[in-house]
């Protein structure tokens, strides 16, 4: 019976097809961390990498038993953007040992195999968008963990990676993925300096490739997961990638007690859903829980960037649930910008009053007075 032996032969060439894929079982406890190699003097000469979002992903992968290495273009030395070493996280990192010679030596993107990987996690910071998005041996790092089924995330400024990556048939990774990444928004508020020699804005660019784009509000944590791909709008949502990357391993991802700036945010998300008073609540029993002056700064740059009144509102809110902790006379004057836009005239008088009567030589405050006034 021929159909037998036909069978047989197809069934053999299943087989064989199978034992020359990567066992996902052979490299479930490994990760590599792509950073940008670019950063000079902690981001003043010469853009780098974000330490925060390094560290916060790097303990998630350690706590849910995954080992990690860390690579970049050129390999050896790399140094991040400014940060501040006393936040828990960061905190941790640096008190270890072994993650710190692992990423005073990072492995050069040539070097390492797609293989050995159950996910690749590209670092955001500016330097991203110089550095990565030229590296053809990244590109093709990329490309190949993808096709031999690892998970690929990236976070922020991280997907300017991804952009112009194409698989083993010529196809773009990204055409067609539901992604994000940092905003054209966030970009005109925080990237001033540096945006200018960008190769391009990263929306406009992941848009442009057929990227089915999402994203939050500004500075607001958005993950979003399509398939084995994971994408993470800028630092504050470094968490629930990670976590995300644990889930499309296969994994649980352990339970674990959220960092302040997790908090945070997820407060002034439940501020913007309407349960302004919960949050209020919430603050007020447990204040050093939560990332204050943080919650007022975004509430401080949501309002600059507000387009309609809606946005400005949820702006608003964020500030006066700041306000009581914060003396800072800018986020004062901030909301009363915010009340005079939105033409609530007295509100914003009063607390640029409040602000004169601390600080009365204060221009900024006397000059927005007098546009009260006018």
């Amino acid at each position: 019976m021929p159909l037998i032996p036909n069978a047989l032969r197809r069934l053999g060439a299943l087989l064989c097809f199978a034992a020359a894929m990567p066992a996902h079982a052979a490299m479930p406890d490994k990760v590599l961390i792509v950073v940008s190699g670019e950063g000079r003097d902690q981001g003043e000469t010469r853009p780098g990498y974000e330490f925060d979002e390094l560290s916060q992903a790097w303990l998630i992968f350690k706590a849910n038993g995954l080992k990690v290495d860390v690579a970049s273009p050129q390999g050896g030395a790399v140094e991040a953007d400014k940060y501040n070493a006393q936040e828990p996280f960061n905190a941790a990192l640096l008190g270890d040992a072994e993650a710190m010679r692992t990423l005073a030596a990072t492995r050069s993107t040539r070097e390492v195999k797609a293989a050995d990987y159950a996910a690749i996690y590209v670092v955001g910071g500016k330097g991203a968008m110089f550095d990565l998005p030229r590296d053809n041996a990244l590109a093709a790092l990329l490309a190949e963990a993808y096709m031999q089924g690892a998970v690929i995330g990236a976070v922020c400024h991280g997907p300017a990676a991804l952009v112009d990556v194409k698989l083993g048939d010529g196809t773009s990774l990204v055409a067609g993925k539901a992604m994000t990444g940092f905003t054209n928004e966030e970009e005109a508020v925080f990237g001033k300096r540096w945006a200018k020699e960008f190769p391009w804005q990263l929306e406009d660019a992941l848009r442009g490739r057929g990227v089915r784009w999402q994203e939050a509000p500004l500075m607001m944590a958005k993950v979003v997961v399509d398939g084995r791909l994971v994408t993470g709008q800028n630092p504050y949502s470094t968490p629930g990638v990670a976590d995300a990357i644990v889930r499309a391993t296969g994994r649980t991802p352990v339970a674990r007690t959220p960092w302040r700036d997790e908090l945070t945010m997820a407060l002034a998300a439940r501020a913007r859903s309407g349960d302004v008073r919960g949050a209020a609540d919430a603050l007020a029993q447990d204040r050093e829980r939560y990332h204050v002056d943080l919650l007022g700064l975004l509430g401080y740059y949501q309002a600059q960037a507000a387009g309609g009144d809606d946005d400005l509102r949820h702006a608003l809110t964020l500030m006066q649930l700041a306000m009581p902790y914060m003396a800072q006379p800018q986020l004062k004057l901030g909301a009363a910008e915010a009340h005079l836009r939105l033409g609530e005239r007295e509100q914003a008088k009063s607390l640029v009053q409040q602000v004169l009567a601390g600080k009365p030589d204060m221009a900024e405050a006397k000059a927005l007075l007098q546009r009260i006034d006018g």
